[in-house]
């Protein structure tokens, strides 16, 4: 039923939190399967629960080309009806997939969300909730909370589980850093979802995330400004080619009602 994208490049302070990121999926009570899209790594180096499981295929590319190209690549090779982005050093809640799928096929949804926790080293969480509301939000409605760039983003993009297609319309955005951001306001925007008030996936705090490498704050603004605009020109667009409700004209002659005569 469910497709896990995780771009990886496998690396040793990482592998752990890999065979963590596998070992929560295998707790799902829903058919999943995982790809691991192989960021210019050989997969020989993938840890032997994950390589041993059927349900984990992988996708080696010949060299290093970033997470947002490496999880893009992978799309094609999704043969589920729904897609969930993670990251390799992340895992999901027990019921993340059950809870969030029932809500989507019941709703009739594109899409279907839940709040993160912060996960510690010391094995403590923090609840993370968004600035989007719990409940039903119409296409486009969730980049609203998004009041600027500089603040919070609306929506966790790991939380989404998405009808694949269109994840397909609304891949990763074409940059090094943030590409997520452009992926859940693009979702949002293209359907209606629901939010749910629970816990769905766990974000790892650890020195060696991508947030806490040397250089990330350099870019951080202008990928923030990117995925904002990025969204709020969408929402635009998609909002002003709304086709127009189809009148009823009634013919002159009609216009009036019949003729005198012709009523009892």
């Amino acid at each position: 039923m469910i497709t896990v994208i995780i771009a990886s490049r496998l690396r040793e302070d990482r592998l752990g939190y890999l065979s963590a990121m596998h070992a929560s999926l295998t707790r799902q009570s829903v058919p999943w399967e995982a790809i691991i899209s192989l960021d210019g790594v050989s997969p020989d180096r993938l840890p032997a629960p994950l390589a041993q499981d059927s349900r984990v295929r992988t996708l080696a590319l010949p060299r290093p080309v970033g997470a947002a190209c490496a999880r893009n690549l992978a799309l094609p090779l999704v043969r589920t009806p729904y897609c969930n982005w993670a990251d390799d050093d992340d895992e999901f809640t027990d019921d993340a997939m059950s809870v969030r799928l029932n809500t989507l096929e019941s709703a009739g949804v594109g899409w279907c969300a839940g709040w993160s926790e912060d996960r510690y080293l010391d094995g403590t969480t923090r609840l993370w909730r968004c600035p989007a509301p719990p409940g039903r939000h119409e296409a486009g409605d969730v980049w609203t909370y998004w009041k600027s760039p500089a603040d919070t983003i609306p929506i966790g993009p790991t939380t989404i589980l998405a009808r694949t297609e269109l994840v397909r319309a609304a891949p990763m955005g074409g940059l090094v850093q943030g590409e997520d951001y452009c992926t859940a306001v693009g979702i949002s925007n293209l359907a209606p979802g629901i939010l749910l008030p629970t816990p769905v996936y766990r974000y790892r705090k650890h020195a060696g995330q991508l947030t806490a490498q040397p250089g990330y704050d350099l870019l951080e603004t202008a990928a923030r400004e990117h995925a904002w605009q990025y969204g709020r020109s969408l929402r635009s667009l998609l909002r002003d080619h709304q086709p127009t409700p189809a009148l009823s004209v009634r013919p002159p002659e009609l216009a009036a009602g019949p003729p005198a005569r012709a009523r009892l």
